[in-house]
């Protein structure tokens, strides 16, 4: 029977506070960091491997984290999650996401549906829309195939499927499965609709709305938005836009849109990018195949997060290490560092994943917690954040653990030898660089060039970022968030934290307010 406790409840936790601290430099400095390298790598799925040598631990701590991972139960409430419990207690929801990619256990119905044949079905209805896009079957008014794809959308419905877009754009260009260029409408500012809107040519474009509800604010302002430049341009908006939406909204059977496709309220925003609302814009703008390459390295990854042992599963230990950097060493931060440019949108999409998720201050009863829970997170692409923020993290006051992600080529197959090396291979040297710089360190009298060492950092290293990968890769960072989630006690799929400042917001625009918030309003003019 699977029991929820919190985490400063178990004594497992409590027996890592009596683990000798492990010392990086020590442990990564010759052989002996050599041998850490070769034993200390689990296999993934798509050919990836979460490493995690310079992690601050070692066979003791490991066991320990074991202990805790059965204590807690971790398994066991992760094979009750995608055979349909209801995970989600402060929306009474069950927690399907996995669903959209694979069956990991007993078929799950809701709602008196089959949730896996549901979500097969619309991945079905996308991909004969897309492929009849592309065909020309669907054209806009003229008889003109669509060139460009646009969504609308904010939060999970805009971030996840950016992320993911740019992750492959390149790659479906070199491996020619590039249909149609994806634009990213998000943001309320005015400016960022406009952008979009005077870079493309909206004649040759076909938008796709994402909202479950249908009453997104900021979604369905940015829609009215794009209406406007359509019906300004001559055109038919109801011959240019698709939504992505609950059976249940009032988008679901409008007559504003070209087709419909549907996802449910068991899906949350920050985990939809394998359900419609990444299917969409990712099927139109590379093909259907390559949307089922990514959901089936999201599936084959999700096979690897069912395992019980904790020690062959990278997303459960990846998870325990964490926890035990935040609450047992006292970190209070993570930074994402991909060497890839294609992920140059990946930290940001981690940022809502794992904030909104574990950002939490009370457990799954709305009880307190009396312990740190999710770490502040951020990043940016390597090389670039060697000459941003990478000062802090070496030199800095506080310990950052570093989670890279490296692939030894590149996608496009273009490079060019400079002084006796390609700059894939300059790439790869920085974050091989990097790993040891921060956990090993420079002595030197010059307490300015001195660097203390001890950075902890994990690294999942691939062959090729490509859709398997992706999917592999998206898949480790959820299930990550979701066993962290599980350790801390926390409801890692309700995200009231952002519903307060909507409210407020409402106010305002109705000009029902006073005080503070009647001064601020009048400042910028609203």
């Amino acid at each position: 029977m699977v029991t929820w406790n919190n985490l400063d409840t178990l004594a497992s936790y409590q027996n890592l506070f009596n683990e000798k601290r492990v010392n990086i430099a020590e442990a990564m400095t010759g052989e002996n960091g050599a041998e850490r390298v070769r034993k200390y790598s689990i296999p993934m799925a798509a050919g990836l491997a979460y490493n995690f040598a310079a992690k601050q631990v070692d066979e003791s701590v490991l066991e320990a984290l074991a202990k805790l991972a059965d204590e807690a139960q971790l398994a066991e409430k992760f094979e009750e999650l995608y055979n349909g419990a209801v995970i989600n207690t402060g929306e009474n929801r069950l927690v399907l996401h996995h669903l959209t990619r694979g069956q990991l256990g007993e078929a799950v119905v809701a709602d008196d549906v089959d949730k896996r044949a549901f979500y097969v079905a619309q991945q079905e209805k996308i991909a004969e829309f897309a492929n009849k896009v592309h065909a020309g079957e669907i054209t806009n008014a003229a008889g003109e195939k669509f060139t460009t794809v646009v969504q609308i959308g904010i939060g999970g419905s805009d971030l996840g499927p950016r992320a993911m877009y740019l992750a492959l754009e390149n790659w479906a260009k070199k491996n020619n499965t590039f249909k149609m260029e994806a634009k990213f409408i998000s943001n309320v500012d005015p400016d960022d609709a406009a952008g979009v809107l005077n870079s493309i040519d909206v004649a040759h474009s076909i938008f796709v709305l994402v909202s479950k509800s249908g009453t997104t604010l900021e979604t369905l302002t940015n829609e009215s938005f794009v209406k406007d430049a359509l019906q300004k341009a001559g055109l038919d908006a109801s011959k240019h836009m698709i939504a992505v939406t609950s059976e249940t909204s009032p988008l679901a059977k409008s007559d504003d849109y070209l087709a419909a496709f549907f996802m449910d309220d068991y899906i949350g925003g920050r985990y939809s990018s394998t359900s419609a609302v990444g299917g969409a814009v990712l099927s139109l703008a590379f093909g259907p195949e390559v949307f089922a390459q990514f959901l089936e390295g999201a599936a084959e990854e999700d096979k690897l997060a069912a395992e019980k042992d904790a020690l062959k599963n990278p997303a459960m230990l990846d998870a325990l290490i964490g926890v035990y950097e935040r609450n047992v060493l006292g970190y209070p931060s993570t930074a994402v560092l991909p060497y890839s440019q294609a992920l140059s949108r990946f930290p940001a999409h981690l940022q809502q994943a794992d904030m909104e998720s574990n950002g939490k201050s009370v457990n799954r009863f709305g009880e307190p917690v009396n312990y740190p829970t999710g770490p502040v997170l951020f990043g940016e692409p390597g090389t670039n954040g060697q000459h941003s923020f990478y000062q802090l993290l070496h030199q800095g006051t506080d310990i950052v653990p570093l989670q890279f992600v490296g692939f030894k080529n590149n996608q496009f197959g273009m490079d060019v030898d400079i002084q006796g090396s390609t700059s894939q291979q300059k790439l790869c040297a920085n974050v091989a660089a990097q790993i040891i710089a921060f956990a090993c360190g420079k002595a030197d009298e010059n307490r300015n060039k001195n660097f203390e060492g001890g950075r902890p950092s994990s690294i999942i290293i691939g062959e090729q970022l490509n859709p398997a990968a992706l999917g592999a890769l998206l898949s480790h960072f959820e299930n990550k968030i979701m066993f962290q989630g599980f350790l801390w006690n926390l409801n890692s799929f309700d995200q009231e934290g952002v519903q307060l400042g909507k409210v407020l917001a409402k106010r305002v625009l109705a000009h029902e307010t006073d005080g503070a918030l009647k001064v601020f309003s009048d400042l910028l003019n609203i």
